[in-house]
Parts: structure tokens; sequence; C-alpha cells
């Protein structure tokens, strides 16, 4: 197995990109895909755009939208579709990725689907690495989850900005507080605006339950927007580039990678040996710099631990 390094993808475009997100599938526990990935975390290029929302809410429509606007300004993107698995097969049917339309031979785009397996939260842990690397390459990722509604909240663990598409008749504000929906995004927008009276009365149950929640530094901004027609999208652009220039005052951006780089530690280890596995983790002293060689090193401690005579 051969792993390139960030300057070898940089210049060997969709193809090496695409046989390097087969590696981060079929060889996880690599020490060279290990160290590529810590240098394209330390390295981010571009913004990853966490895109959430339930089914029928028009989310592959909207990243077509924004797949156009990004080369219209001459950026390049790269998407993560995530679809669900089956719990019988283990498969997935991967339907996300029909829907969308891209010119195969635009460099500049760049479109993946991949399963979210056995993770609940809407993104897989090669999902995670596979946008950490994308990240490094393109002005802009999307990452789009299953779309099950409440269950996504592991998006917030990988994106800059948490975009939430809402329908029209999706739910009064009540019904939005229930689900817990207003904790997760950084930017709401709620689609088909061209329905009318039942998008703005949309717009106004999504106000309403974000006066009900508790609410920080940021408050998420609610936008109508109609893939289809354009309407909106221009006003969900400033929405977006108004989240990254907050994120970039007070160091704000660099202590999010920091927080998420040590969940993406945390779940990898959970994932592996159990929540014990994780605690036991706690006491060992593990020297890479990286998430992902950190990852690594605490998990080879963890099987010696377990059996010292194998170290499986």
């Amino acid at each position: 197995m051969s792993v390139p390094s960030l300057t070898e993808l940089r210049s060997g475009g969709k193809v090496a990109l695409a046989r390097a997100l087969a590696t981060i599938e079929t060889h996880a526990s690599s020490p060279a895909l290990a160290a590529l990935l810590d240098e394209a975390s330390a390295h981010p290029k571009g913004h990853i755009l966490g895109l959430t929302g339930t089914p029928g809410v028009g989310k592959s429509t909207l990243i077509n939208a924004l797949i156009a606007r990004a080369r219209a300004a001459d950026q390049t993107i790269a998407v993560i579709a995530v679809d669900p698995s089956s719990k019988a097969t283990g498969g997935a049917l991967l339907g996300d990725r029909a829907r969308m339309t891209t010119n195969p031979d635009d460099k500049g785009v760049f479109v993946r689907s991949m399963a979210a397996r056995d993770r609940l939260g809407g993104i897989s842990n090669e999902t995670i690495a596979a946008a950490v690397l994308m990240r490094a390459l393109y002005d802009r990722v999307i990452v789009e989850t299953v779309g099950v509604g409440q269950s996504e909240s592991d998006i917030a663990g990988i994106a800059d900005t948490v975009l939430l598409c809402i329908q029209p008749g999706a739910g009064d504000s009540l019904q939005f507080m229930k689900a817990g929906l207003m904790e997760l995004p950084d930017v709401i927008a709620v689609t088909k605006s061209d329905m009318g009276a039942a998008a703005r009365r949309a717009r106004a149950d999504v106000k309403g339950a974000l006066g009900l929640s508790a609410q920080g530094e940021w408050s998420a901004p609610v936008v109508m927007i109609s893939s289809t027609t354009g309407d909106g999208l221009d006003e969900l652009d400033r929405a977006i580039e108004t989240h990254k220039a907050f994120l970039n005052q007070d160091n704000r951006h660099e202590k999010k990678l920091r927080k998420q780089e040590a969940a993406w530690v945390d779940e990898a280890i959970k994932a592996r040996f159990g929540s014990e596995g994780l605690e036991a983790s706690r006491g060992i002293q593990a020297e890479a710099a990286g998430p992902f060689s950190r990852e690594a090193a605490l998990a080879e401690a963890l099987r010696k631990r377990l059996n010292p005579l194998t170290g499986k």
C-alpha cells in the first residue's frame, strides 16, 4: 500500500484523491495514512459546511446550486454525500450521489458518496478522515449527512459551519424544540420558499424556537431559499460568510478545531474499545502530535494492555 503526500495529492487531481479515500476505507490503522491525515489536519485550506435536515427537504438540490455558485466564483469544491447503511446487509444505496449533476471533466469539483455504517450521528469515522483530507485540497467542502433528523449531531464535530435545512410544514416551534434541533445549526435555511405563506410560517416557527432556546455568542440567522429559482441563495452565502468571519475572531476557529480533534480521538477509541477502553486511555500518554497518529498510538497501547502477550 502506497500513501501519497499532501503535495502529491495537490498535483495528482481526482484520481489521486480517489485512491487516497479508498485507502482510508481499507487501511484506517496505517501509520503512513495517519501521518498524511495529521498533515492535512494541520494545513486546512478550505471551509467545511455541514448540511443536514430531514429527507425530502432538498439537500441534494441545494448542493447542486452551491456547486454551480462555487465554480462560477472560481472556487474549488468537494462534496461528501453520506447515505444510511442497511442494518440487515451493511450496504448502502448511495443514492444522494445520483441526484447531483456535475461535469466529470471539471477538475474543480469532486463528489464522493460514503456509507454511514453503524454510526447513528449521520457521519462515520471514515467521513471525518475524508473531510479533513478534502479540506486541505479544496476551497469549500460540503458534508451532507444521512438526513434522519435529530440524530445528526455528529456533523458539528467536523463542520466549521452547520447548515440546517427546514422545509415548510415541518412542524411548529414546540416541535423544533422537542427535537433538539435548535442546539445544532449555525445557519438555518427554510427551503422551497416559493411555497409562499407556508414557507413564511415555517420561518416564523423556527425563529420562535430559536427565541426559546439558549443563545450563546452566535445566534443562527434564518434565511428563506429556493434552490430551483435561486431566490435567497445570495443571502445564504452572506450568512455563511458572516459565520466564517465570526469564527476568525478571538481565535475561535483554532479553538474549535482543537476541540473537534480531541473528540475525533475519543470517538475512535470508544468505537474500538468501548466506554471502558476510552476511560483507560485517559491514563496513557501519547506523544504523537496529530489527532490521527495520537488515536493510533492510544489504540496500540490499549491493545497491549488488554493482551500483553500478543498485543492484539
